[in-house]
């Protein structure tokens, strides 16, 4: 850039120097390691930068007069790196140095680094110094027992931890107590795929230099390593400790695995205070997760993640914000809407996924800030769930039973590990008749050998046993006195139980896709001001995210599938599951509390349908259709059942003859080989069809057709009972369900008639689906108050505590205001009473302890202790604090829950009170049918900046509502939709609002709607907070308050050469 004859203004280049040794960093024939390569690249690409390579000949030998001239310096020691003469030329030319030079000397001594942490108010784990002049130095406060070492009086029983004071020494040693046979480990740099060797015969320890002694902390297996890159921004990553087995975990590409973390609060405030501790803007550190409390162990200086993108992004954004702020404070670090290197990537196809809808987001006042975003929402497309029942009377399978529940005769056993499982399969595998042999004339027994073949079938689905979507029951029914086996008297044996195979219901590849769409989707849209260039919401220090799943497989897959696309993660789904998904079932499952009522309902719709009389209130009129008992039923629902059951017949008919064509090629086999056509394992990632199967004209997915055939005969079989000529209606969303997936699924099967029962079924689901929650408004009420009563209680925490977390921010920076504007009259100010600042410290004491009482966030996952001050959350900017909760559950909980937002003025106690939703969104909730896979409600709070603390307009809420992947199958808008169903996948609705345009919800007004039908505060489970935990905070605040400006890079101090 330069001068030109039209005048241009010359804008200086930016030169940032790159002074490494070249070892370090090289890779294969590439000048620089991959991430650095990356990093520097993304840098160089927004136009602003030269990037300047040192290179070894330079560092090594030329003078530093000589080296080149820079404005910003990356320079991090290494063996055989001069650090003296690196500062020495940084005192010269005063370049901004990213990671300060003096420091790095620390680094190298063990014992310096934790008395810098220490010094800084992080904790470490509890350790002793033993210090020696000379190798095997007899020291009197040094003593070694078989089981201990005392070191100044401090006992460490083993297992403890002895680590070199010298840093660049990596060999560390574990001690075994001898109770557990006694030993050692040694901790080593990966050599290979090992990273530890046990040695079994070394009991003594070492005593040749200077050493650390500390308290082994267990971790469940697993370390975390947090990666710095400036004090605000922290990338963290798990992975397998080389505690375990010393074996590392690879990929197929031979990189080892690491799993993605979140950091709770108080970690992010420990990295911010590493990164400032030792003046090292990109710093990698260990952190050890024990017990409910995190230390650091180790700090290593200069590190970059390995292959993640995302995190490559992130630190080119970062790196490139601190030069400008360094160096050309004028130009904007403002980061672009399409970051230089992306902007001629091609938008990803499958973006489409998720359409716009009325609730987008942008119509909010400047002075309003996000506080948080809550969503419920349903799980992914998904296969049929199927359950098959059989009375089992072989002694195989009942002596396993009596295996896995304990000898005892009475008790019903669960199967569902691995093991348990095979065994089951193994004792089926014996016990089924080979196709078309035997006598199996009698229909009882021809259907019980016909049973166990799709027990069979089920079991050996996917060729390994994941035990998150099969699960058997045995349930012994009838038992016989017996002699016991030694002759002494008699004993129960159970002759007949109940076997109960519950299988299905399995996250299809479309439901992943569904997912992580959405999860990207809400990256990009539910979080105004951040953009497409924002620091990963998970990696900043302004976000408190939480995702919360019920039991079943396809929530827990979904809500993994989400946090990949949200938080722009990489990998497959397992670790991010493991990782970032915390289960609570008794929040998002189960239909126990509402049985009564579900049953009562279910039997009223029945008479409505048969009989085709639907009663009305007296005081319902044509604008309120939805007050009506079965409001949504066709009126000719009577006359569809008998059409609805010749067709399942039919297309039941085809699939019986695909499936006896299968059968048949099996007889022609060993009953004894396993076919596994699908590997679920490998699959459980993928979110695309799987193109071979289908090309072989075989069921997508893992059904076969004998299965397929199995599910579609149970439906002809339960829909209508022909000896009592009865109809159950309960089976009518299973029709559905079976319909709708085989045509998005098989329909290269080209089966006939199943569009017209899709059709048939369809009419009768809308109506049968949402009336089986509540018949009218009144019971939709009370059902879904009693199924969803604890999660609207903890949805109300939610929006308490970030209120109070907000309020405490917006008078913590009206006190700084104040203290800052009366700096100058302090002095003439002494005898000011302090009645005033001492009635504020009493209401904020006051209610701190009402936020005890009702902050029960974290209660499973132990994380109230970590919640941190939001004072010190962002010095910069702690307003920006947002806080996120996902909950990902079932389609009885997303129904239950919009029940209780449309209907909650209904109930005597706020009679009188407006709803939450307005009359339009009622009508438009009336006309939604059907709340599909991925269905979601979204609860955002802003928080109104100019309005006084105490006015309820403060806070306002925002409902808006997606049906999810609400489209038929049969459909054909655009060319786009066609792509996605050759795909098997439907888009997704986009949220729409449930309150008028320039309508005003305040919190206050929610809390009061929805209070009496939540499980109030109180009766969540405590928290427990680890003894002596307590006062870290206010330790580490007033450091930190020391500290904060003097520290180099923040924005108004640029001490080391701006």
């Amino acid at each position: 850039m330069g001068e030109g004859g039209g005048g241009e203004v010359y804008e200086k280049i930016i030169i940032v120097g790159v002074c490494v040794m070249e070892k370090k960093v090289k890779c294969g024939s590439e000048a620089f390691s991959a991430p650095m390569r990356q990093i520097l690249d993304r840098i160089k690409a927004f136009g602003e930068f030269e990037i300047l390579y040192f290179g070894d000949k330079v560092i090594l030998e030329d003078p530093i007069e000589s080296w080149p001239v820079c404005d910003c310096l990356i320079a991090f020691y290494s063996s055989g790196f001069p650090l003296e003469k690196a500062e020495a030329y940084a005192d010269l030319r005063k370049p901004f140095l990213v990671n300060e030079l003096e420091p790095q000397h620390l680094l190298h001594d063990r014992r310096k680094v934790y008395e810098r942490l220490k010094m800084f108010g992080i904790s470490v784990p509890r350790y002793a110094l033993v210090n020696r002049e000379a190798p095997y130095q007899e020291l009197d406060y040094f003593i070694e027992d078989e089981d201990y070492v005392e070191v100044h009086g401090n006992l460490f029983w083993k297992p403890f931890v002895e680590k070199p004071v010298d840093g660049d020494d990596h060999s560390i040693m574990i001690y075994y107590p001898s109770s557990a046979g006694g030993g050692m480990k040694e901790l080593f740099r990966k050599v290979g795929n090992r990273s530890s060797e046990f040695h079994p015969e070394v009991r003594r320890v070492r005593r040749e230099g200077s050493y650390i002694y500390e308290e082994f902390m267990p971790t469940g297996g697993t370390d975390v390593k947090v990666y710095t890159v400036g004090p605000e921004y922290a990338h963290a990553e798990a992975r397998k400790s080389p505690v375990v087995d010393g074996v590392v975990m690879r990929n197929r590409d031979g990189k080892e695995i690491r799993y993605p973390v979140l950091l709770t609060p108080n970690e992010k405030q420990m990295a911010r205070e590493v990164c400032i501790a030792f003046r090292q803007a990109v710093c990698g550190f260990d952190l050890l997760r024990s017990e409910g409390r995190s230390y650091v162990c180790d700090v290593n200086g200069w590190s970059f993640v390995k292959n993640s993108h995302k995190y490559y992004d992130d630190a080119a954004c970062v790196l490139r914000k601190m030069f400008l702020e360094a160096k050309a404070p004028h130009l904007s670090s403002v980061i672009p809407p399409t970051l230089p290197w992306k902007v001629n990537e091609p938008t990803p196809p499958s973006e489409r996924l998720t359409r716009q809808g009325s609730g987008v987001i942008g119509s909010f006042g400047q002075s309003e800030e996000l506080r948080c975003v809550i969503v419920v929402i349903r799980h992914g497309d998904r296969t049929p769930k199927q359950k098959v029942k059989l009375k089992v009377t072989e002694e195989k399978l009942l002596n396993l039973m009596l295996k896995y529940n304990g000898g005892r005769p009475r008790v019903e056993t669960k199967l569902k590990s691995a093991v348990e499982l095979q065994d089951l399969l193994d004792a089926t595998r014996m016990l089924v008749p080979r196709p078309g042999a035997g006598s199996d004339n009698e229909a009882d027994d021809f259907e019980h050998a016909e049973k166990l073949r799709q027990v069979k079938a089920v079991l050996e689905e996917g060729g390994h046993f994941s035990g998150i979507y099969r699960k058997v029951q045995l349930k012994p029914l009838k038992w016989v006195k017996v002699q016991k086996s030694n002759g002494e008297g008699e004993e129960e044996r159970p002759v007949e139980a109940l076997m109960i195979l519950k299988y299905g219901g399995v996250l299809t590849h479309a439901g992943r896709k569904q997912a992580e769409e959405l999860g990207r989707y809400f990256r990009n849209n539910m979080y105004p001001g951040e953009g497409t260039g924002l620091l990963r919401l998970h990696s900043t220090y302004r976000h408190d995210l939480k995702i919360y799943s019920s039991d079943e497989g396809r929530v827990q897959m979904s809500a993994a599938a989400f946090a990949k696309g949200l938080l722009d993660l990489e990998g497959q789904l397992t670790p991010i599951l493991v990782s970032l998904v915390s289960k609570d079932s008794s929040m998002l499952d189960g239909l126990e509390n509402a049985s009564i009522e579900i049953v009562e309902a279910k039997s009223r719709l029945n008479e409505i349908i048969t009989s085709g009389v639907r009663s009305a209130h007296s005081n319902v009129t044509s604008e309120c259709p939805w007050m009506t008992d079965g409001a949504g039923l066709p009126s000719n629902a009577s006359e569809l059942l008998p059409k609805l059951v010749t067709l399942t017949k039919k297309v039941t008919e085809q699939v019986r003859i695909l499936a006896k064509d299968e059968d048949e090629n099996l007889a022609e086999t060993s009953p004894y080989d396993v076919i596994l056509p699908y590997d679920q394992a490998k699959a459980l990632g993928k979110t695309n069809i799987d193109i071979d199967r289908i090309a072989a004209g075989l069921p997508c997915g893992s059904e076969g057709f004998l299965l397929m055939f199995a599910r579609w005969k149970k439906l002809a079989r339960d829909l209508y009972n022909e000896r009592k000529e009865r109809y159950d209606i309960t089976q009518i969303p299973d029709v559905y369900d079976s319909c709708k997936y085989d045509l998005l699924h098989n329909a290269h099967l080209n089966l006939e008639d199943l569009d017209e029962l899709f059709k048939v079924a369809q009419l009768l689901a809308d109506g049968v689906i949402p009336n089986e929650y509540g018949i009218n408004p009144k019971q939709k009420l009370k059902i879904g108050s009693k199924i969803a009563r604890r999660l609207l209680g903890k949805i109300l925490i939610d929006l308490r505590n970030t209120r109070e977390e907000a309020l405490h921010v917006a008078e913590l920076k009206s006190n700084q205001d104040y203290c800052s504007n009366s700096t100058k009259t302090e002095k003439a100010n002494e005898g000011f009473p302090p009645e005033l600042s001492t009635k504020t410290d009493d209401m904020r004491k006051s209610n701190s302890t009402s936020e005890m009482s009702i902050d029960q966030d974290e209660d499973d996952d132990k994380e109230t202790k970590y919640r941190l001050d939001p004072k010190y959350a962002n010095v910069m900017t702690p307003e920006r604090h947002v806080r996120t909760r996902l909950y990902f559950t079932s389609e009885s909980h997303i129904h239950s829950l919009m029940n209780v937002i449309r209907y909650c003025n209904l109930d005597e106690s706020l009679q009188g009170e407006a709803g939450l939703v307005s009359q339009n969104a009622l009508e438009h909730l009336h006309k939604t049918k059907e709340l599909d896979y991925m269905s979601h409600i979204v609860i955002r709070m802003f928080e109104n900046t100019e309005v006084a603390l105490e006015d309820p307009r403060r806070f306002r809420i925002e409902l808006t509502f997606s049906n999810g992947a609400d489209s038929s199958p049969l459909e054909r808008k655009d060319d786009s939709e066609a792509s996605l169903k050759q795909e098997h996948t439907l888009p997704i609705m986009g949220p729409e609002r449930l309150q008028d345009v320039g309508s005003y919800l305040t919190l206050a007004k929610m809390e009061k709607m929805i209070r009496p039908f939540a499980m109030p505060a109180e009766d969540f489970p405590p928290p427990s907070t680890p003894a002596g935990f307590s006062g870290y905070f206010l330790r580490s605040a007033l450091v930190l308050e020391r500290l904060v400006n003097l520290w180099p890079f923040h924005k108004n101090a640029h001490t080391n050469g701006k």
